[in-house]
């Protein structure tokens, strides 16, 4: 008898789900880069799993007061009986990206990075809010 899966995993997903709408699963994505944000005394540690990527196809980059992390992989998975026929072939491709709101103050150069064993982790110092002086302008009476 088949029971439905409370896991999210059920392997009758291989035989009638298409690969497009297994990505958009619930499971699939609470499962997709996910990150822990520690606040520490001198900022925030933001440790991000991303298994099975490289740390050439992953990137860190600071646009506006946003650190936006995004990652790309693909793999071509070949099986080939004896005499040369297909018996399996499948390739997968894809990437996945994060944004971080962390403030119009911080600089590329504050933001520590390190990518070991499929985690990505970031130190980003806290830096205070530079008030914005308010400048006065006058405005000439003839």
């Amino acid at each position: 008898m088949l029971m439905p899966s409370i896991f999210g995993n059920d392997f009758m997903d291989d035989f009638f789900v298409f690969p497009q709408e297994r990505k958009t699963t619930p499971t699939a994505k609470a499962n997709l880069m996910q990150t822990d944000v520690k606040e520490t005394e001198t900022g925030y540690e933001v440790v991000i799993d991303l298994p099975g990527y490289s740390k050439e196809n992953v990137n860190a980059e600071l646009k506006d007061g946003y650190l936006i992390i995004s990652a790309t992989t693909s793999t071509n998975d070949e099986e080939k009986s004896e005499d040369g026929k297909y018996i399996r072939k499948e390739r997968y491709s894809g990437s996945c990206q994060r944004s971080f709101y962390v403030g119009e103050d911080i600089t590329h150069e504050d933001i520590k990075a390190k990518f070991e064993n499929g985690t990505l982790k970031l130190d980003i110092p806290k830096k205070e809010a530079q008030p914005k002086v308010e400048q006065k302008k006058t405005i000439a009476i003839e």
